[in-house]
């Protein structure tokens, strides 16, 4: 089962009218207290592709957990628009996580590739946000306790199309570049971290999963990576089962999407990391 809720009932912080952020509960019948997933889609902040989305959710919850995907805003919204819907994401599941029947204390965000840019923005930038509203649901902390990046944007060189589309006509200005790239954001309060990508990647550039992953080393914080040798950009599950590709067959013919058996063990592979952080035990 799901449902959608929105993220804040009256005033949206930096909104610019069209479709409000929200997220979308995919609930298991699992025991209580177990973790959840937040899950940012990718599509280069223009858009958000449901395979990253309800695919993924759909497969945590063939393992027992529960999940959210997150409806963030994305093109023509820029910076901070998508930051400010993820950490209110994780503020309201936390504040809610008696009402979801989940650990408050056990709530990882996910994305890919654009998406995984949102996800360990959120997960690596501790400052405030000058809109945001200050009731009672941001009293709890915005601070996810781990992140899980697939083929994920972490700074400019990883996919400037990601950035432009994020920052608009302010993409420029370098310092601004720095201050959203989690590269440089992370820190010693950074939550763990699960990170695949494909070498063979021609849409994001692999060598920004490894700048990342030699960052959070050098700061001490738990990494677990995988790279595969062949595989191309936006693959999803890797296992072509999603509805979304059915009615995209362009996806289908250009190799970016196809049945990629070696690198689907990533999935079963994440299962295993969130048992290891406890994230199927209360």
């Amino acid at each position: 089962m799901f449902e959608t809720f929105k993220l804040w009932e009256d005033k949206i912080p930096y909104y610019i009218g069209g479709e409000e952020p929200s997220v979308t509960y995919y609930k298991t019948t699992a025991k209580k207290g177990r973790g959840t997933v937040i899950i940012c889609p990718g599509g280069g902040y223009s858009g958000r592709a449901p395979h990253e989305g309800h695919g993924y959710a759909d497969f945590l919850m063939s393992e027992g957990l529960d999940a959210f995907v997150l409806n963030y805003r994305v093109k023509p919204n820029t910076y901070p628009a998508a930051l400010a819907d993820a950490r209110r994401a994780i503020r309201f599941i936390r504040y809610n996580a008696d009402k979801f029947d989940i650990d408050p204390n056990k709530i990882a965000i996910m994305g890919s590739s654009a998406g995984g840019h949102l996800a360990a923005h959120a997960a690596t930038y501790l400052g405030t946000l000058e809109e945001e509203v200050g009731d009672a649901v941001d009293s709890v902390s915005y601070v996810p306790n781990a992140q899980i990046l697939c083929y994920p944007v972490l700074d400019y060189e990883g996919h400037a199309g990601s950035y432009k589309n994020l920052l608009g006509e302010r993409v420029e200005d370098e310092a601004l570049r720095e201050s959203v790239t989690p590269i440089f954001l992370a820190s010693k309060d950074t939550p763990p971290a699960y990170m695949w990508h494909t070498a063979s990647d021609s849409g994001v550039n692999v060598c920004n999963t490894y700048r990342y992953a030699a960052r959070l080393k050098e700061l001490g914080i738990p990494v677990e990576m995988h790279i595969y040798p062949v595989g191309g950009h936006g693959l999803g599950l890797a296992d072509r089962t999603d509805p979304f590709l059915g009615t995209h067959p362009e996806f289908l013919s250009n190799g970016r999407i196809a049945a990629t058996p070696h690198v689907k063990s990533w999935a079963p592979l994440l299962v295993s990391w969130l048992k290891l952080f406890g994230f199927f035990s209360k």
